[in-house]
């Protein structure tokens, strides 16, 4: 993806994921924001948004490959993870039978114990495959700790996940007893 389109990727990250007040913009419950409303806080806040439009926004998206965002009915959202206090609501999905979920050593510690929680993000985020665990897991450690969620039994178990993308799944807690360290 083209570095301007980067840039645009993470300041509307951190803007739909974050600090939306920051912006002067307001999510809806389901996290959705007016496009003209962000196109405009995105001009106010540096000039080198001036000429953005509609296009850059779908281009971004479409050349995106870890498929953050979402645009539907002039209204663009973060699919996943926030940190905002007001909670998205997202539809209950039947997961896969596994799930996995990359993180550190320290942290694996804890997780035997406590199992996986959302800390500071409003859900557990897990990886559809081990790969891509294993590539989050790399962006903080560079011995990575794969787990592997048996989803299917602990949603069977009164877990609920939901889809946050087609690579993405969220939980809001997932027990030790559903884990397995690889």
């Amino acid at each position: 993806m083209e570095q301007k389109l980067v840039q645009l990727s993470r300041t509307i990250s951190y803007a739909l994921r974050h600090n939306p007040a920051e912006f002067g913009l307001i999510l809806d419950i389901e996290g959705w924001v007016s496009i003209e409303d962000l196109l405009a806080a995105l001009r106010k806040r540096s000039s080198k948004w001036d000429s953005l439009r509609i296009d850059d926004l779908t281009r971004m998206i479409a050349q995106s490959e870890k498929q953050r965002f979402e645009m539907r009915d002039g209204k663009m959202r973060a699919f996943y993870g926030h940190s905002v206090e007001l909670k998205m609501q997202h539809e209950p999905a039947l997961p896969p039978a596994l799930l996995y979920h990359g993180t550190t050593p320290q942290a694996a510690k804890i997780i035997r114990t406590e199992g996986l929680k959302p800390m500071q993000r409003q859900y557990v985020h897990l990886s559809a495959d081990e790969e891509t665990a294993r590539q989050v897991a790399l962006r903080r450690t560079q011995r990575p700790v794969i787990l592997r969620i048996d989803a299917l039994t602990a949603s069977q178990q009164g877990i609920v996940f939901y889809l946050g993308n087609d690579r993405v799944w969220l939980a809001d807690h997932i027990f030790p007893t559903f884990i397995r360290f690889l």
